[in-house]
């Protein structure tokens, strides 16, 4: 395909009506491209799990018009800890050091399903919804792409200028490409339990974030506007880990409270790091969790899939007044990937082995490290622009036009 310019009439199809997926919806309807966003599901899923909007992703959504409502409804966190399960506290970082650079200081803590609603009320008359609606087959037929669907036992093939996999981390997408997710999983896996208690009346000088290493058992505790959270691993083998007696022994094993604890929500998922060999073929891309996965200490899985989404729709909204080559689109797939792998892939993968680290020279080396880059003004802002992506968005740009395309040489 010497050019990727949209079929005259088609809609974009977008699978997957998540964060990403509605992001991307919402920037494409801002310009006018008509856009039908396929779910499986019967109506937007209420998922717990994601819940961090790093400065410069709040940035991006502040161009849909979107990040004032989430700040009427989500929680500032300026600072974060690391602790030490035994010792406690080790080192507290302020993104307050980037406030030259951002309007946007701080994490946001709102749980994803917040965004989805805000996007989907504001959609609602602007893009096509087909909920209860599987995509089962995509296939790129040059200057279109046939999309068959499942929907109410019957099937059908939609017609579409162009398709967004952000159908996660089991993406149909991807199968039907043919395109490899390597990586690995992770032995243990992840149980995220949400609380109605607070936690700080518990856990003396806790912070609304904080990363809390143990070789025995690690954990990860934040604030929402709705809750506390605390995630924590589960041994593989481990019998009923879900029943309400493993979860509230869970709990107490954090912070003893004789009354029990008020569990509003709890999960238990697999936890992977991986990435999709490539972005990109012709007229389908992958964005967010189904271009890549990762464990989620440091918060920035979801970031970087609205980020992808940013990037990609800026690219495809150009196309529609300029003749856009390939590699316009294929600086999509170069850039984030390489920032997949770089940046989410490597800080989440090292935030994840430093808070299990079980040898205790290591640890102590590890926690002496951390020590040192908060008490050095310089070392703990170039920290903090990596921790929150700012690093990444900075270098390479969303949606740059690229002439000579971008290669992993030219970094």
């Amino acid at each position: 395909m010497g050019t990727a310019k949209y079929s005259a009439g088609l809609p974009v199809v977008i699978v997957g009506a998540g964060p990403v997926g509605m992001t991307a919806a919402a920037m494409l309807t801002g310009a006018g491209v008509p856009v039908v966003v396929v779910e499986r599901h019967p109506e937007p899923r209420t998922d717990w799990r994601a819940s961090t909007f790093h400065a410069p992703t709040l940035e991006l959504l502040d161009r849909i018009g979107v990040t004032g409502q989430m700040h009427d409804e989500g929680l500032v966190v300026p600072q974060y800890q690391f602790r030490d399960r035994h010792d406690g506290l080790v080192a507290a970082f302020d993104f307050s050091v980037l406030g030259d650079e951002t309007p946007y200081p701080y994490r946001l803590q709102l749980n994803q399903q917040h965004l989805v609603r805000m996007l989907h009320e504001r959609l609602a008359e602007e893009a096509v919804f087909a909920f209860g609606t599987e995509v089962v087959g995509v296939t790129d037929q040059g200057d279109e792409v046939a999309v068959t669907v499942e929907t109410g036992g019957a099937t059908e093939t939609w017609r579409a200028a162009f398709v967004i996999g952000a159908d996660g981390a089991g993406s149909t997408v991807r199968r039907e490409l043919g395109v490899g997710f390597e990586g690995f999983t992770y032995p243990e896996r992840f149980l995220i339990a949400s609380v109605a208690d607070d936690l700080r009346g518990l856990i003396p000088d806790l912070a609304d974030v904080n990363y809390v290493a143990d070789p025995e058992e690690w954990l990860f505790i934040l604030r929402t506007p709705e809750s506390w959270r605390a995630v924590w691993p589960v041994a593989p083998g481990a019998e009923e880990p879900m029943s309400p007696g493993a979860i509230q022994a869970g709990l107490q094993r954090i912070a003893a409270h004789p009354e029990g604890y008020r569990v509003l929500d709890a999960q238990l998922y697999n936890v992977h790091q991986r990435v999709a060999a490539r972005f990109r073929a012709g007229r389908i891309a992958l964005i967010g969790d189904a271009a890549h996965v990762n464990s989620p200490i440091g918060g920035v899985g979801l970031n970087s899939g609205i980020h992808d989404a940013m990037d990609l729709t800026t690219r495809l909204i150009r196309s529609l007044t300029d003749e856009v080559l390939d590699a316009d689109l294929d600086a999509f797939d170069t850039v984030r990937r390489l920032v997949a792998v770089e940046y989410v892939q490597a800080d989440t993968q090292r935030n994840t082995e430093r808070l299990k680290e079980r040898d205790e020279a290591r640890r102590r080396e590890a926690h002496a490290e951390m020590r040192a880059i908060a008490a050095d003004p310089a070392r703990a802002r170039a920290y903090m622009r990596r921790a929150s992506l700012l690093e990444s968005v900075r270098r390479y740009g969303i949606g740059e036009p690229v002439s000579p395309p971008v290669t992993a040489h030219d970094r």
